[in-house]
């Protein structure tokens, strides 16, 4: 059977549509700390930001988008209809959060758009691979808890280690040294988030029979490298036109930054991320880089962190998954009505 080229090309605009949409509302994470800290402008940031973004297709592997494409839900009902319900679901969930600000994740929200157009195409909950979730959503915690834990050791070693020196020159040590930290963030960003869209535009070219099930788990055969770089191109370019509002929320309203505190949050993200993206565990650059911030912050005194704000992105973060679900179940609820075989 000869697949449907002009679906799957609407499948793969969607989703390097909502990669685009990742690194304009996401990879804000990325450059929140060098804006904040004035060591960059925002426009240079988003730049440098935007180039490691893309360098991470050459380093990192593809470990996360094995996970997200076929780790979480039973291949066997994944048609092209359901990953465009899926999208859906995360793209309108992640405009949401970008207007009202909120640095949620919008891995999570692909995750949960894919479950909720799986489910609702299935009509069962069976369609989930119950042993693929779990790292994700254990994740959810101990990523941001690996970031603050992380950033609070380096914070308190910095200060002990440099209790001696004048904080000018401290000051223009790490706005030297920020520059490195923020590649390295941007580079763990890449990796991380480019690879859950890799893995859904693989799950459609396996839905449209374009590679099959061996390839679709291995190394999507001559598809490898075209799907990479698609991907990692997208989520550049989506840094680049950047998400400032954001920034702002990421950058000094959970705690205000010096060059060392930026510094030391983004290399514990960036530690972080490399860690995961490796080990094939889709975490979320947001809750990550927000952890890292609060810790950061809390080396001060805990009246240094805006508790108010972290709570009020915590409880995006806890809705995500379900809202997202409960999207893209109502966009394949309309697909479905427009082409009863969906």
């Amino acid at each position: 059977m000869k697949p449907d080229f002009l679906l799957l090309g609407v499948t793969v605009l969607v989703a390097l549509t909502f990669d685009f949409l990742n690194g304009f509302h996401d990879a804000a994470n990325s450059i929140a700390t060098v804006v904040s800290t004035r060591v960059l402008s925002p426009k240079l940031a988003v730049i440098w930001a935007a180039f490691f973004n893309f360098l991470a297709a050459f380093l990192l592997g593809t470990a996360v988008a094995k996970t997200i494409g076929s780790g979480m839900i039973d291949i066997r009902v994944i048609t092209q209809y359901v990953v465009i319900g899926g999208l859906l679901g995360a793209i309108v969930w992640d405009l949401l959060t970008w207007w009202w600000g909120l640095p949620t994740s919008s891995s999570h929200a692909l995750i949960g758009g894919m479950a909720g157009a799986a489910i609702m195409r299935s009509g069962s909950f069976s369609v989930i691979i119950t042993s693929g979730w779990y790292k994700t959503l254990v994740f959810i915690v101990v990523a941001p808890i690996m970031g603050l834990v992380l950033a609070l050791i380096f914070m308190t070693s910095v200060f002990w280690i440099l209790r001696n020196k004048p904080p000018r020159r401290i000051d223009a040590w790490f706005r030297k040294l920020q520059l490195l930290s923020a590649a390295a963030y941007s580079l763990g960003h890449g990796g991380n988030d480019a690879q859950k869209t890799m893995g859904i535009v693989a799950s459609a070219l396996f839905s449209a029979k374009l590679i099959t099930g061996a390839e679709f788990k291995g190394n999507w055969g001559h598809f490898h490298w075209p799907i990479i770089i698609a991907a990692n191109g997208a989520i550049a370019l989506g840094t680049y036109f950047g998400g400032w509002r954001i920034v702002h929320t990421m950058g000094s309203r959970i705690t205000k930054l010096k060059p060392v505190g930026g510094f030391c949050a983004e290399t514990a993200g960036a530690i972080t991320l490399f860690a995961t993206a490796l080990a094939g565990i889709p975490v979320s650059t947001t809750h990550t880089i927000t952890g890292a911030i609060v810790g950061v912050g809390a080396t001060h005194r805990l009246s240094a962190v805006r508790w108010g704000v972290a709570r009020r992105i915590v409880w995006a973060w806890v809705f995500t998954i379900p809202a997202a679900a409960l999207v893209s179940a109502l966009a394949f609820a309309i697909i479905r009505m427009i082409h009863p075989g969906a």
